[in-house]
């Protein structure tokens, strides 16, 4: 779960899992996987770490995450 606050000011937590879309406009509006979707104050640099944070958290986002691209032989500077 990741903690948001609505525009209103009042906080709530959101679970990340089902976050598939995260918009930024005037406002950030995220979208889940069933359609719903949350208005929120966070700009969407701050939702998108909290949301590997998160997945860090649990352990996911090391199993998926790639292995940073390395040069490949002979290649120069």
């Amino acid at each position: 779960m990741i903690a948001l606050t609505r525009l209103n000011g009042t906080a709530f937590h959101l679970n990340a899992l089902l976050i598939e879309s995260v918009e930024q406009t005037h406002d950030t509006i995220i979208t889940l996987t069933n359609g719903k979707k949350f208005i929120v104050l966070e700009n969407s640099s701050d939702v998108i770490r909290s949301i590997r944070q998160y997945l860090r958290s649990i352990g996911v986002l090391a199993a998926v995450q790639m292995p940073p691209e390395t040069q490949s032989e002979g290649a120069t500077s």
